[in-house]
């Protein structure tokens, strides 16, 4: 099969809960970052085939296809089109793999994939809260067949959290150790200035805003836990935020007749799916299919993402597979640097991608829960 190629990616610095991007209509957020990457990838924009982009709560500014909006509000040409893509958590990583896809399959030769999410202007579960005024409570529990199926049960990404860290023995102490330690990775990489190259600064806005150096292990002991009496805080799940991120997956004909460079190869995508109630463990399951798919074992990837919607998700993944932490989310996570839905999955790949070359590895791997109990797995080889 040909070989789909990423050129290059680029992301928006993330901004933080009532932040510096909290007024930013969402089709201009996605457009820096797909205008920042057209720019620097050197490409002319009226070769690309298409833009596919990651969104989840699509209502208001995220609305009417924001894929094809981002492109034409970066001012580039019209006869480009564009797809959005709902995977819900795992989106921008679903929209990767489809540009990848479209690449791979001979179809088209010039992609850009990414995603793109304000939750400060849509909140999480927008469109839930919307569906209310139409008689529908959630998406599920109306549904003869769901309720046949799954019964009435809560389908709570909060639940999932402490279903897991209760099964897999994960104390609060283990999680708030963990949730330090994503803020620590981060602001070192800050500091160090490791996410300087993939972002592409928002005028004055250049550093993302969401690690917080003042968090304590007294400060995360005093918070309240999302249940009562359970064990998941507010500080040890990822932070609502706001960002863009864009890749540009181009086939290898594409890279002789533009002339490119590219900096990875896509080595493997797959995607696989476990029970929607408990939503958040299908990483497990998919992260082994991944593996024994492209051949290789945990001892060949040389860094690993497992996005950290909550601390007990990215911890019964590393305890489940006996992946060392020493390898995982290198950068800080999700539960430091924010988790922006429909973008994060972009995001998540702009780092990797930036973090696998500076250590001159071969082989990096990403995978996110995702609602409906889904996962993502991304396999990609540094050139």
């Amino acid at each position: 099969m040909a070989d789909a190629f990423i050129i290059d990616a680029v992301r928006s610095p993330i901004g933080r809960k009532k932040g510096s991007l909290a007024a930013m209509h969402s089709a201009d957020l996605g457009a820096h970052a797909i205008r920042a990457l057209m720019d620097r990838a050197g490409v002319d924009p009226a070769a690309v085939d298409d833009v596919v982009f990651g969104c989840v709560e699509t209502l208001g500014p995220q609305a009417g296809d924001i894929a094809r909006t981002c492109w034409l509000v970066a001012g580039l040409p019209q006869h480009v089109p564009g797809v959005t893509v709902d995977r819900q958590c795992g989106s921008a990583q679903q929209a990767v793999h489809f540009a990848a896809m479209g690449v791979m399959s001979g179809c088209q030769d010039l992609v850009v994939a990414g995603g793109v999410q304000n939750l400060n202007l849509i909140p999480i579960s927008g469109a839930m809260l919307a569906g209310r005024d139409y008689g529908f409570p959630d998406p599920f529990r109306t549904s003869p067949g769901w309720l046949a199926r799954y019964g009435d049960q809560e389908v709570s990404q909060f639940r999932s959290a402490e279903m897991i860290a209760e099964k897999w023995s994960i104390s609060r102490e283990e999680m708030e150790a963990f949730a330090l330690e994503s803020h620590r990775r981060a602001i070192a990489a800050a500091d160090e200035g490791r996410f300087a190259r993939e972002i592409a600064p928002i005028g004055a806005f250049s550093a993302d805003e969401t690690p917080r150096r003042d968090t304590t292990p007294e400060r995360m002991a005093a918070l309240k836990p999302l249940v009562e009496g359970g064990r998941v805080t507010a500080g040890v799940s990822s932070q609502n935020a706001d960002a863009s991120a864009a890749l540009l997956i181009a086939s290898e004909r594409a890279v002789k007749t533009h002339g490119l460079k590219p900096r990875a190869r896509i080595h493997h995508m797959s995607v696989r799916a476990d029970d929607p109630v408990w939503m958040l463990t299908a990483p497990i399951p998919a992260t082994r299919h991944a593996l024994e798919k492209s051949g290789l074992t945990i001892g060949d990837i040389d860094l690993f993402e497992c996005n950290e919607a909550f601390a007990s998700v990215a911890m019964a993944w590393m305890k489940e597979l006996a992946i060392p932490h020493e390898k995982v989310n290198v950068n800080g996570g999700a539960i430091a640097l924010g988790h922006p839905l429909g973008a994060t999955g972009a995001r998540i790949m702009t780092t990797m991608l930036a973090e696998l070359e500076r250590r001159g590895g071969r082989y990096a791997l990403q995978t996110m829960c995702e609602g409906g109990g889904q996962a993502n797995v991304t396999i990609i080889e540094r050139l």
